[in-house]
Parts: structure tokens; sequence; C-alpha cells
């Protein structure tokens, strides 16, 4: 029996200031990805994000599937990834209503697909590994899901882009937090190997042509 691929931890969540209001609506999506050292077993975290100008929340959370998966398909491997957000768009969007929508061709019962292209963008992306989606309640106080939200914040005021993985600051600000009496829970335990149940892979599906 060959080993388990590597577990590794994506928390991530998006923001869109203005979010369907009239112009122009700037926002982001940010991320913390957590793996464990082979040596130590101590879990190490790296930060992502990326802002768009005029954007929506549906189309950062899509964005912040893409960006992960971009990040780990850098590592040259394949993974076992517990991908956490607080979009149900998103979280359903990838465990349900895509295979359903790629068995029609890439279309949906109810009319076009919404951000179709980064749907396509993302299934790609996330097709040679193996994904648990799991959806959380926001501001809920889930340590790492709020972290992710303060990383998409910051990005869609400042307009800025980490350009990569670079060292989390989950730490330092999980400290400030805590100074300031915001708070109080403990993260989110690394997942657990023996309980990782993947998603059922996508199916591969030809693109729609003008034929169609």
């Amino acid at each position: 029996m060959s080993d388990p691929l590597p577990l590794v931890a994506v928390y991530a969540d998006e923001s869109c200031l203005g979010n369907g209001q009239d112009g122009d609506n700037p926002g982001a999506a940010g991320g913390v990805i957590e793996y464990r050292l082979p040596d130590s077993g101590r879990v190490a975290r790296r930060d992502f994000w990326r802002s768009e100008p005029a954007t929506t929340n549906n189309r950062m959370a899509l964005w912040s599937v893409i960006e992960a998966f971009r990040l780990l398909a850098q590592k040259d491997g394949r993974f076992r990834v517990v991908f956490t957000s607080d979009s149900q768009y998103l979280i359903k969007g990838m465990s349900e209503w895509v295979p359903g929508w790629m068995a029609r061709g890439w279309r949906r019962k109810g009319g076009p697909i919404e951000n179709l292209a980064l749907w396509q963008q993302a299934v790609e992306l996330v097709r040679p590994h193996q994904v648990q989606w799991r959806w959380v309640r926001g501001h809920a106080g889930h340590v790492q899901n709020e972290y992710a939200n303060h990383l998409a914040i910051r990005a869609a005021r400042e307009q800025t882009q980490s350009g990569g993985a670079v060292p989390s600051a989950f730490d330092a600000w999980l400290g400030a937090e805590r100074a300031a009496g915001r708070m109080h829970a403990e993260p989110a335990a690394f997942p657990d190997a023996d309980r990782f149940r993947p998603s059922k892979p996508h199916p591969a599906a030809a693109q729609p042509t003008l034929l169609d």
C-alpha cells in the first residue's frame, strides 16, 4: 500500500467592501495554510492574499481556492487538503453543484453559471489533490477563520497582493487580539489524518462550444 498523501489545512475567507452596492467595490481573498514539519511535528503556517479593485464576495471566495491551490502546485506534489471557508457558495459549489454543472457541459438548470471561468480554473487546480470541503459559520469566533477574514479585509482596503506564500503573522495577530480582549477561543487543532474524508473527485468534462 502506498503512503498517504501529505496533509495540509487551508483556512480562507473573502471580503468585498460595499458588496452589492453600485460602483466599483474593492475586495480580496485571504488565507492561511497549515502543515506539519516532518522533523518536529510542529504546525507551521504560511499566509496568502489577493485583491481586486472591483469585485464581489463570490468572486473572491473562488479566488481563495485558486490562490491556495496555485501555491500547493508549486510544491510539485499531491496533497490531502482540508479546505475550510465560511462561504456556502464556495463549499456547496465545490462539493455539490460542480458535478452536475460539468455533467451538463458546464451549464446549470437555472441559467448561466456565475463566475464560470473562475469555477473552471478552481476545478482544474484542485483536480490532482484529495480535498475535504468544510464550512464554518463566519464571525463566530473560529480563530483561523477570523484570521483569514483579517487578511482579506486588510488586503481589500490596501489593495495589496502577497505575491505567494509568506511567513505567517498568525501568532502575533492572535496575541494582539487576546491582549485587546477580542479573542478567547483556541485555534482549531490540525486535522486528524484518520478522520480525513475527501469529497468525490470532480469528473473530467469537455468545455462547452459555440455549437452546443
